[in-house]
């Protein structure tokens, strides 16, 4: 079958706009030093949970250079398992980061061991002020970056920073709290319920949630007791605790009753102990947010950041996932949340990566109309206003 061959192109006007378009497109190709400025890394993810690990994954995947920078203090290292996430119910949570932290280092992800003190930034937004304006989300057309300082010197320059620090766990001062805190003293039902199911289970009045908790884990075994400790019940409250077969044993809560590194009851001040396998409390949870408020984000009325449904922040250029944003969020959700931040910032980083790669193109059209006013095509003549 012939085919017929296309004519050579002369080497005129047409020639060498390809060539300067082929120059535009090779300085600002996506992994090029160009596109990225004077920022080595795409993304600086801090804190290495199920929520920042997870969001360096996509993010690695989508061919970004990231780094993990984590102190290695996660909020349920004192738990020996975690429940609820599909595949790996039962599996320890240090098990479960140092998977997480072998598949990122297949793709390149650099993990870093390093606490971080504080976070500048060192871009603004095209045309606008440092001002309270510069934290409403900002457009493709914003060029964010940031120096991540590390402690003992070192800093990290960033197109993006993903905030996942998590929260503290702030406990009542009573005797054998702390000790027993992740073993046989809890917090979360839906984390351990069914562990500690049909045992003789005791719920510490230290919150005004105690009540809703005690009441929450009636579904997990019939005999409950409440310690109202310094909380006073209201008559409501002690109605729907009798309804629902919730025990009520007033009296000041002197300490938790430990022998053989086992819980084995609460004892009142008076001196009664009330025999108890498992104790629950809600502590008071306090989010590791200050990089986040330092650079400008607001909380709500609840002390809480406020992010939008990617995690993004209102300072441009900064994204938040997991406790660090919400109180809730269990390592499976937290975990969602770090993909569904890596997508957004991914997304937003391709759109400053083709302005860049715009804003390139045209100055190599431009400089080279200065050099041969004659050589535009009429299409590239039109690309850059000269018709």
């Amino acid at each position: 079958m012939a085919v017929d061959k296309v004519p050579n192109a002369p080497h005129d006007k047409a020639t060498h706009d390809n060539a300067a378009y082929d120059k535009a497109a090779h300085d600002n190709a996506p992994h090029g030093e160009a596109a990225h400025g004077n920022a080595p890394y795409d993304v600086v993810v801090i804190g290495g949970g199920a929520g920042g690990l997870n969001a360096a994954l996509v993010l690695a995947r989508a061919r970004r250079r990231v780094a993990v920078v984590d102190s290695g203090s996660p909020r349920n290292a004192p738990a020996a398992h975690m429940q609820g996430f599909l595949s790996r119910d039962g599996m320890a949570p240090k098990a479960l980061l140092e998977v997480g932290r072998a598949e990122l280092a297949g793709y390149g992800v650099e993990i870093i061991n390093a606490q971080v003190d504080r976070i500048d930034r060192t871009g603004q937004p095209k045309g606008k002020p440092d001002s309270k304006a510069d934290r409403a989300p900002a457009p493709a057309s914003d060029v964010p970056r940031f120096d991540v300082r590390l402690s003992g010197g070192p800093v990290l320059t960033t197109r993006r920073v993903l905030v996942a620090t998590g929260l503290r766990d702030e406990l009542p001062e009573i005797p054998g709290v702390r000790e027993r805190w992740g073993k046989d003293l809890l917090h979360c039902p839906y984390c351990h319920g069914y562990e500690v199911r049909d045992q003789p289970i005791g719920v510490l009045g230290t919150s005004p949630a105690a009540v809703q908790h005690a009441l929450l884990l009636r579904q997990w075994s019939s005999d409950i007791v409440l310690f109202p400790h310094a909380l006073e019940l209201a008559a409501e409250d002690r109605e729907r605790l009798a309804a629902r077969g919730v025990r009520i044993m007033e009296g000041t809560v002197k300490r938790l009753v430990v022998e053989d590194d086992r819980l084995r009851g609460v004892e009142l001040a008076e001196g009664h102990a009330v025999p108890r396998s498992t104790v629950f409390v809600v502590p008071r949870m306090v989010p590791n947010d200050a990089l986040l408020t330092e650079l400008g984000c607001e909380r709500d009325d609840k002390g809480w950041v406020t992010t939008d449904r990617t995690g993004r922040t209102g300072v441009p250029g900064v994204w938040a996932v997991g406790n660090v944003v919400d109180p809730r969020a269990q390592v499976v959700s937290a975990a969602g949340m770090g993909a569904a931040a890596a997508f957004a910032l991914n997304h937003g980083l391709v759109d400053e990566d083709i302005e860049q790669a715009v804003d390139a193109y045209r100055a190599a059209i431009e400089t080279h109309h200065a050099t041969d006013e004659h050589s535009l095509t009429p299409a590239l003549a039109a690309t850059t206003g000269r018709q």
